[in-house]
């Protein structure tokens, strides 16, 4: 998916460093298990954000549809994946479209000023997450890990 959502963007969105922070955004949100937010105790519910990297329709949607760095690119990449340039359009089908939601994430990374963590970076890595993402509750711990399977994978596919 991540693979697929670059080829649709221009080429120099793709680097191993973006590569590393959707893999370890998409593990540290998703664990690229849930296409929905899960809420505790309440089994079949979905809580705000959709797809892997865990979008809101008033956050991640509508940011990446109107921010200036992103916009031209996101409603891009809406057209080709048959998706009406909306944030509500948007947060429905990131759910089923992982390309879309990988497409959107990478665009939401482009949308902040500094440029991407060097490899190996895991501090930056982890502060541009946060930044970007703004989680209600991040989970520090468990970032070392996300970072770590990221660093993997991109060197697996190396």
């Amino acid at each position: 998916m991540i693979d697929a959502a670059l080829a649709l963007l221009p080429a120099q969105m793709d680097s191993a460093e973006a590569r590393v922070m959707l893999h370890a955004i998409g593990w540290q949100e998703s664990r690229f298990t849930h296409r929905f937010q899960v809420v505790d105790g309440a089994p079949g519910a979905k809580g705000p954000a959709r797809g892997f990297w865990q979008f809101e329709r008033g956050g991640g949607c509508a940011g990446v549809l109107k921010h200036q760095a992103s916009r031209y690119w996101m409603h891009h990449l809406c057209k080709l994946r048959n998706c009406e340039p909306t944030p509500d359009a948007l947060w429905r089908q990131i759910e089923t479209d992982d390309v879309l939601a990988a497409g959107a994430a990478r665009l939401l990374l482009f949308t902040d000023p500094k440029r991407l963590p060097e490899l190996g970076d895991e501090a930056g890595a982890w502060y541009l997450y946060v930044r970007v993402w703004r989680p209600g509750k991040p989970h520090m711990e468990t970032w070392a890990q996300a970072y770590r399977s990221a660093l993997e994978s991109i060197a697996l596919a190396a």
